[in-house]
């Protein structure tokens, strides 16, 4: 029965990480409160290979319908993949629940900035020559590289953000950019969760298969509905973010 339950939540997590990211706040607590007295080293271990899994799907299905700018995004995906391993060694170094008040402050910042821009991420224009981008890609994929190494959720609609506000994609694309990105990040984290026996399988495998199934699900809705659909769906899904770190911050 416990399997089943987080294999339902390693759908829709993997449904809502195709199209905006964030699908980790939802896979991740569901791990947590269903495996009781799993270290939580080995939780996360078995969160990034299943998120992996639907990452990895999605970044695919993007790139054989819209344009990646592998200019821009290669290097930060490569970056991303490095120090997100650094930061899956730091894990025990580090509380990362003293990053939610951080992270609830960037989320309403993204709102705000995302809502009031009513044309932002509907049109594709990018916004640096490129070898400022690769530079930029570079200082965001090791920053958000290393978050997402030792702690991860939210990663994907801070990457969407960012090539939106930052680089000026549109919404389609950044989340295509965001999917590759994060796919450096997952794999990284998984390399390091599986040389130190910290993955379980038997729970990592079947919430992988039913990850990679919403993620094609909601991949392909994104790219058939196009940007204004993901633009909308990114706000509500942002929306449900920050309620959630805020109600979690209030207890």
């Amino acid at each position: 029965m416990t399997l089943a339950v987080l294999c339902a939540f390693a759908f829709l997590a993997g449904f809502i990480d195709a199209i905006v990211g964030g699908g980790g706040l939802l896979q991740l607590p569901a791990l947590l409160v269903l495996l009781p007295g799993t270290p939580v080293p080995t939780v996360l271990g078995t969160n990034k290979l299943t998120s992996l899994a639907g990452t990895s799907m999605a970044a695919l299905r993007y790139g054989q319908h819209v344009a990646v700018d592998w200019h821009t995004v290669a290097p930060a995906a490569l970056t991303a993949f490095v120090f997100s391993y650094l930061g899956s060694r730091s894990i025990n170094l580090l509380n990362p629940y003293l990053l939610r008040p951080l992270m609830l402050l960037l989320l309403i910042g993204v709102a705000i900035y995302i809502a009031s821009a009513k044309t932002i991420g509907l049109a594709h224009s990018p916004r640096h020559p490129r070898v400022r981008a690769r530079c930029i890609g570079v200082l965001v994929g090791a920053g958000l590289g290393f978050y997402d190494g030792f702690f991860g959720p939210g990663t994907g609609s801070f990457l969407i953000f960012i090539f939106v506000g930052v680089f000026g994609f549109d919404v389609l694309c950044a989340s295509a950019a965001a999917k590759v990105s994060n796919g450096g990040t997952n794999l990284a984290s998984v390399i390091y969760f599986a040389s130190t026996d910290h993955i379980k399988y038997q729970i990592a495998l079947p919430m992988a298969a039913c990850n990679v199934l919403g993620s094609v699900v909601g991949s392909r809705l994104a790219i058939l509905k196009g940007s204004s659909f993901v633009r909308g769906f990114f706000l509500v899904i942002v929306a449900v973010l920050i309620l959630r770190l805020a109600w979690d911050l209030s207890r």
